[in-house]
């Protein structure tokens, strides 16, 4: 009888210090799924120091388990993930993050949840290992998320997860450019189930998602799975419209009832820099959803792939 076969799809970005450990710690996991097949393979996001050659010692010295994929530039977390993702035969897909944050024996309960009929099993968090800023900013947009996206994001969840074959495949036809994988597993459907973690401290370095990453994350979050924004523009365009209109109504009945003189020149400059403001802004929201729209127009491949070393 054929072994289940499970892929763990692990993105890299400058983790030398944590590769070796982060292989250790996955030995012994597939020493505990005795009763599957694992292959594990690893995307390497052009890293800028030795984690390519530890990758590659690795690689040779378990050929005929391990994948590792080299892109020709940095394209991401979220399109290391997918090209893992293209490449993965596994009857379910796991995909975690390198520095061990991602505890590797959680994967154990991933894998019973999918043995017990669920497609996709999503590791949640029961606490943040970050700084109060990153954690109030990360509570705050999972859950705004939640309230405005068009399909069911479960909170305070990353890209750990198990994905069934079936799933997997149905990820691989969604190709647009400004990727929110979280978002498009919980789009795809099926029955999802969680599975409740404490997120540790990172081993070795320093994350590879900086703040402006972090952001543009959470812009093609909200702008891949909801159309909240512009119609935020419509609701405060209605608002200053009907305030405008009580103000100049008010204006004159002062002015030709009352014979008062309304002076005021600051306020006047005042109003006028503060609609000026809200216009930029409104038109910042509607350029960022015509970006997207033109990225995508111009249907160019997600990832190059410079070489890959495999033997499976």
């Amino acid at each position: 009888m054929r072994k289940k076969v499970i892929s763990f799809i692990l993105p890299i970005y400058n983790e030398e210090g944590n590769i070796l450990l982060l292989w250790k710690e996955l030995k012994n996991l597939e020493s505990k799924l005795k009763n599957y097949a694992c292959e594990f393979i690893f995307v390497n996001d052009f890293s800028k120091d030795s984690s390519l050659e530890k990758l590659q010692k690795i690689q040779k010295s378990n050929p005929k388990s391990v994948k590792v994929i080299s892109f020709s530039r940095n394209y991401g977390h979220q399109l290391a993930v997918t090209a893992g993702q293209d490449l993965a035969s596994g009857d379910a897909v796991i995909v975690m993050d390198a520095d061990l944050q991602d505890p590797p024996e959680v994967c154990l309960d991933l894998v019973a949840k999918w043995e017990n009929g669920f497609d996709v099993v999503y590791a949640k968090r029961r606490k943040y290992k970050t700084n109060f800023v990153k954690e109030v900013t990360a509570w705050a947009f999972y859950r705004i998320l939640s309230k405005i996206s068009s399909v069911e994001i479960p909170v305070d969840t990353g890209d750990f997860r198990l994905l069934s074959k079936r799933v997997n495949d149905e990820m691989k036809k969604y190709k647009e450019n400004s990727r929110f994988l979280r978002g498009i597993s919980s789009l795809v459907g099926f029955k999802q189930a969680e599975v409740l973690f404490d997120r540790k401290d990172r081993y070795a370095g320093e994350t590879g998602y900086t703040f402006f990453k972090s952001l543009k994350l959470a812009i093609d979050g909200i702008t891949g799975f909801s159309v909240a924004p512009i119609r935020l523009i419509s609701f405060i365009g209605s608002f200053f419209a009907i305030f405008s209109f009580i103000f100049g109504f008010g204006y004159v009945i002062a002015s030709v009832f009352l014979g008062e003189n309304i002076s005021g020149w600051a306020s006047t400059v005042t109003a006028i820099y503060f609609l000026g403001g809200i216009q930029l802004l409104m038109l910042g929201i509607l350029g960022e959803y015509i970006g997207r729209i033109f990225i995508e127009s111009l249907n160019r491949p997600l990832y190059t792939i410079d070489h890959q070393e495999s033997r499976l």
